[in-house]
This record gives structure tokens, sequence and C-alpha cells, in this order.
């Protein structure tokens, strides 16, 4: 499992072997079957994984008692609860496994050890925090300004892997809308 994240961030920086084996050190592998909460919200998130093979989404429950799923994510990537990860504070959200997933997993204290040992990992690291920024500042700005539709032809287009490994109410939620509105603009694009 260490390989693929090995490539993955030599595809974006270059380690050095002592560097690599750091990696392979302190990223514990985990694996989780199909509907496990592995972060629970009103606890500080412990871990920031990176998805080796399965599929993630970060959800809250709002005051009508309903699942609002914000994020979901597949191979390769990086997933948590990234602000309150960072700033060691309680998280709002559950992270789940929508299916089943093999992780690699390392702790907030163990990753500002490799930081403060490495700057090819601190480099690397801002990156991958970046990318989250940006990802999550896209999404922001397409819920506000497209319609259900293009937003569903957006995912499609983008992530059509998600279209067709998560359930429909996930990403229903995840696109703004009720799982009955996404199999009209379903049906319709299809017909």
């Amino acid at each position: 499992m260490h390989d693929k994240l090995l490539q993955y961030i030599q595809s974006i920086h270059v380690f050095t072997h002592e560097e690599t084996e750091a990696v392979r050190k302190y990223f514990e592998p985990v694996a989780f079957s199909k509907n496990t909460i592995i972060e629970e919200a009103g606890t500080i998130p412990q871990y920031l994984y990176y998805i080796v093979s399965g599929y993630l989404r970060l959800f809250y429950t709002d005051e009508n008692g309903n699942e609002v799923t914000t994020h979901i994510n597949c191979p390769p990537g990086f997933f948590t609860s990234y602000s309150e990860f960072i700033n060691g504070t309680v998280s709002e959200n559950n992270i789940e496994c929508i299916t089943d997933a093999e992780l690699l997993r390392i702790s907030k204290e163990n990753l500002d050890h490799l930081i403060n040992q490495s700057q090819a990992m601190k480099d690397f690291s801002i990156s991958v925090f970046q990318q989250s920024i940006t990802y999550n500042e896209k999404r922001s700005r397409e819920l506000s300004v497209l319609n259900a539709e293009q937003r569903y032809l957006k995912l499609m287009e983008d992530y059509p892997e998600i279209i067709q490994n998560v359930p429909i109410q996930y990403i229903a939620s995840f696109l703004g809308m009720k799982p009955e509105s996404l199999s009209r603009i379903r049906r319709k694009i299809i017909n």
C-alpha cells in the first residue's frame, strides 16, 4: 500500500531514501468495511488518511436529523476534516467509508514530526492542503452558480467513478439536492 502513496508523493516532490522510509514508518495501513464511521462528529480528528482504495464521505447531521454530505473522495487522495485536523479542534463532521476501504493514516503528531524533519515533506504537505483549499473554493462556487443539472453533469465529467460507486442519496446530498430530484435529472439525461 505504501508504494501507491510514494508514487503519488513523488509525482509532486522528490524524496530521499530516508524520507521515503520515514513515510513507510509513519503512515499506518488500515482497512475498514463499508459503512464504517472512522472519525466521529464531536471529536478532534485523529488522522489524515490517504485513500489507497475505496470511497469516503464527510458528512454532518443537520438540525432536522438529515445527513448532509459535504465531501466525497476516492483514490488517490488525502482525506480528513482538514481545518479541525490541522488546528486540533472538535469537528462537526463524521468520516464514513462508503465502500470497503484500504487507507494509510498518519496522526497529527507524526505528521508534524515528518514535516519538521523533512523540507520535502513540508512542501508536499503544503501542496496537499493548498489543493484542498482550491477544491473547496471551486466547489462552493459551483454550488452557488450552477443549477442542479449542471452540478450533476460537472460531477459526471470530473469524477465519473463517483457516479459509478457511490449511492445516489450521498451524491444528491453532495450536490445540494434531494434524491428524487437527482433521479429526475438522471432520467432526463438518459432520455
